[in-house]
């Protein structure tokens, strides 16, 4: 219970933030609800009888903090009273159990319109039909008062920002995409239901529902205002593969496979959830500037380092996160060891519970490996060379992102947990006890931010090279910005791994070799805002882990083409 000391601070601190501001509606600002924990309730049961007490302490905590504007907890059926419980997912009309007291609004905090994207994945696919059909569901079955799209404009994780093998972009296929374009036809089709569910919205707050069945998988729910005679009626088709016709009021409708058919004046149809009048759109990226030119192209290979070069040392290994605190990505898993004459066609044997590991075995590049988001520990076994005497071993561990969720995080174990050198005949050295290892937090060109222009003579740069071997290889260069006002990103489809940077800006993490199923990167066009450039001479640095061809990289311009003409938006 000390640690929940912690949680005190820190909301204290941002709801004085806030209140400093005038940001609250209680002093006539924007926010009007404030939200306490979140999705709790999937970890609580790990925590035992502190569980449930957590979730009173932290209610009345947070009520304490006197903001006034309600508080909410999401996904969380017990919230004690006031605070009042929400509902997060794609079909809360259907799973929301309902608000735990009559004082308490329907809430839907969390309409997921697609799902993050890991590397190795395809984008998460969600019609505006489906999105369309639940959201009417929720207000008329759940007395939906408030429904929030999360999200309803896409974004970057910039940096090192996104969580375990989350993939750079977010929410791309959001009604505004990842560059603030309109994904069509989601953005109009859900235009098209707002329009249609503000126009009834006297007779939905002042009207008294009824609901009724229309047939098997049919049914109507009505809204009366009596002083008004206004009449709004809902006619639902829970049928997922029919048209339904429908007895209403001595009229007969014809309803589409799961869709909701609005009436705002009970007798013609306004709207319908899966009838989509917006016409699909496509974005487009084509290539501005092709990098293709060596001679403007320079590079500097990263120092690979050995035991003797480290200054942490420990005779076990450690843990990966607890060591790097989230500086950096990386960490040297250094040793070095003599085997005996007999240790033939020796192979490397590594068990990591990271993300990625490079080996290096006497600063030869000896391979490397990767888990998944689903797969977890990963095994690294590759031959190598070992010379007579002492031989150095570096292992370079990535973890591309950090764990975003879950009981006791401060217990997850990431890094390499064994290391043997296996040789012919059964024999093999375990490294993993009784030697002593050394340690380095991050590699040479991140610790010393040769990313930014100030620190470029750090290190000393060489012309491009035509090596295969790319492997902790940074490559600058310059460009001018292109003219115009669309969207711009970098196709690293030429890439392998590693991270990008303009003018110092970091653009994320990339991975283009990272393949779905269908053969194809999760992600390889990298935004750039255009923020974050100038006129001219840009800086551009890529450190690529692996391998990779800089000089096919391109810079594009994005946009969005409707009945093959091309239309632009500009972006504020």
């Amino acid at each position: 219970m000390d640690l929940w000391f912690y949680m005190q601070n820190f909301t204290t601190k941002i709801v004085n933030l806030m209140k400093s501001e005038g940001l609250y509606a209680s002093q006539g600002g924007p926010i009007i609800l404030s939200q306490i924990e979140n999705e709790y309730q999937n970890i609580e049961n790990a925590f035992g009888e502190k569980g449930p007490l957590y979730v009173k302490w932290a209610a009345t905590m947070a009520v304490g903090l006197d903001t006034g504007v309600p508080w909410i907890m999401c996904k969380q059926t017990d919230a004690p009273d006031p605070v009042i419980n929400t509902c997060n997912g794609m079909k809360c009309g259907e799973t929301f159990p309902g608000p735990n007291s009559p004082t308490k609004p329907s809430l839907w905090t969390e309409n997921w319109t697609s799902f993050y994207q890991v590397f190795g994945d395809e984008p998460y696919l969600r019609s505006a039909q489906d999105i369309a059909f639940h959201v009417t569901l929720f207000i008329i079955s759940k007395n939906g008062s408030y429904i929030n799209y999360y999200m309803y404009h896409g974004g970057t994780n910039f940096g090192r920002t996104a969580a375990s093998y989350m993939i750079t972009s977010y929410y791309d296929q959001a009604p505004l995409d990842e560059y603030g374009l309109f994904r069509q036809p989601k953005w109009g089709h859900l235009k098209e239901l707002h329009s249609a569910i503000k126009n009834c919205s006297a007779t939905l707050l002042q009207g008294v529902q009824t609901n009724f069945s229309l047939g098997q998988l049919q049914q109507a729910y009505v809204y009366e205002e009596e002083q008004s005679g206004g009449c709004v009626a809902f006619l639902v088709s829970n049928d997922q593969r029919n048209n339904s016709i429908v007895e209403f009021r001595n009229r007969s409708f014809v309803v589409l496979p799961h869709s909701i058919s609005i009436l705002p004046d009970c007798e013609n149809v306004a709207f319908n959830t899966a009838e989509v009048n917006t016409e699909q759109n496509q974005r487009i990226n084509t290539p501005y500037l092709t990098f293709d030119a060596a001679e403007k192209w320079e590079e500097y290979r990263d120092a690979i380092p050995n035991f003797l070069d480290t200054s942490l040392r420990s005779d076990t290994i450690l843990e990966h996160m607890n060591t790097t605190k989230d500086q950096s990505d990386y960490l040297w898993y250094t040793v070095s060891f003599q085997p005996n004459s007999s240790c033939t066609t020796p192979t490397l044997h590594v068990e990591s519970a990271a993300h990625v590991a490079y080996a290096f075995v006497n600063n030869t590049n000896a391979g490397s490996a990767h888990g998944s988001f689903r797969s977890g520990p990963f095994t690294l076994e590759v031959p190598v060379v070992l010379n007579e005497g002492k031989n150095n071993i570096s292992i370079m561990s990535v973890m591309v992102g950090l764990p975003d969720s879950g009981a006791f995080m401060e217990k997850r174990y990431a890094g390499l947990r064994i290391v043997q050198v296996q040789c012919n005949g059964g024999d093999f050295y375990n490294l993993t006890e009784n030697h002593e290892w050394g340690y380095q937090v991050g590699i040479l060109g991140e610790n010393l931010e040769i990313y930014k222009q100030e620190n470029l003579d750090k290190v000393v740069w060489t012309e491009l090279t035509s090596s295969t071997d790319n492997s902790l290889t940074w490559f600058k260069t310059e460009f001018d910005s292109p003219t115009g006002n669309d969207p711009v990103a970098l196709n690293l489809s030429s890439m392998d791994k590693g991270q990008a940077w303009v003018n110092g800006e970091s653009i994320g993490r990339y991975w283009v070799s990272f393949l779905t199923s269908t053969g194809q990167p999760s992600q390889s066009l990298y935004h750039v805002p255009r923020a974050f450039l100038k006129e001219s001479g840009n800086l551009l640095v890529i450190l690529e882990e692996s391998s990779g061809d800089p000089q096919q990289i391109s810079l594009d311009t994005i946009a969005i083409t409707k009945n093959d003409s091309s239309f632009h938006v500009q972006l504020i």
